[in-house]
């Protein structure tokens, strides 16, 4: 059965695989992006089935608008995935006052009013699927480098589970994706903060390191067995490097956890 799917940041990167293979599978879908024009050629190519849509997910009136917009000319909203997001890159220190607000404004609040917009529409269905693109970063670290990054992904991680527990009673379901690196343009379209130079070697130790990134395009098969699955998980770990990554840290802090238990029951009182 045919679904309808909101998907924001369909311009580029995730957004524009997974876009182009829901349509391939028959879906409607509302797709945005700040420039509509980089949706032409699948406007042309599909018609009817793709309505994309002017969004600057930093304009809380906007997203409210967009699903409004969605579901009037679809007559529902079945999977909304906030995919739009950029990564500021840089050491905790060196991030500014509006560098830091600019990454949550987009990363974490754009996510938020998509998400508050739909839920009345799907919770009225009685079935809906939210799915948000986090990130490994948002359950684990680097050394350094994406702290702002993370702390966005990290916000996600919180809402979200919080979420899923609140709207599984209206039939809707909540999925993290949790990509470990990509070759996405997210990392050339981002924003660096002016480098102070305590931090030089500990990036050079980073920067030498292997890095092993995945095709985004080989997401997209994945990302439509995700949203036709009856009962998806609530978080999914995308590419071969994310679960012993998110593994290693895991375990570290149970170690850590477990060494200290004496010291945290003692403050209970």
């Amino acid at each position: 059965m045919s679904k309808t799917i909101l998907i924001t940041g369909a311009s580029k990167g995730f957004g524009r695989a997974w876009t182009e293979a829901f349509l391939a599978k028959g879906y409607n879908v509302a797709a945005t992006a700040r420039n509509l024009e980089t949706l032409n050629d699948l406007k042309e190519k599909y018609g009817n089935a793709i309505l994309p849509l002017k969004l600057d997910v930093n304009n809380r009136l906007e997203s409210l608008e967009v699903v409004q917009k969605t579901k009037q000319h679809f007559g529902t909203i079945d999977v909304l995935i906030n995919n739009a997001g950029y990564a500021l890159t840089g050491a905790v220190e060196e991030a500014n006052e509006q560098e830091a607000r600019e990454q949550f404004e987009t990363n974490f609040f754009g996510t938020l009013w998509l998400t508050q917009a739909v839920i009345p529409i799907m919770r009225e269905q009685k079935s809906g699927h939210i799915i948000q693109v986090s990130s490994i970063l948002g359950l684990a670290t680097l050394p350094t480098g994406m702290g702002l990054y993370s702390a966005s992904k990290f916000a996600i991680e919180g809402l979200s589970e919080t979420l899923a527990s609140e709207v599984k009673q209206f039939g809707i379901n909540v999925t993290l994706l949790e990509p470990n690196g990509y070759e996405s343009n997210i990392w050339h379209t981002g924003i660096t903060s002016e480098s102070l130079p305590y931090y030089d070697e500990i990036k050079k130790a980073l920067a030498e390191r292997e890095n092993i990134f995945g095709k985004v395009e080989a997401t997209a098969p994945i990302v439509v067995k995700l949203v036709e699955n009856e009962n998806p998980p609530l978080r999914l770990l995308l590419g071969k490097v994310a679960f012993p990554f998110v593994k290693q840290s895991y375990d570290q802090r149970l170690e850590s956890w477990e060494k200290w238990n004496d010291v945290s029951v003692e403050a209970h009182g």
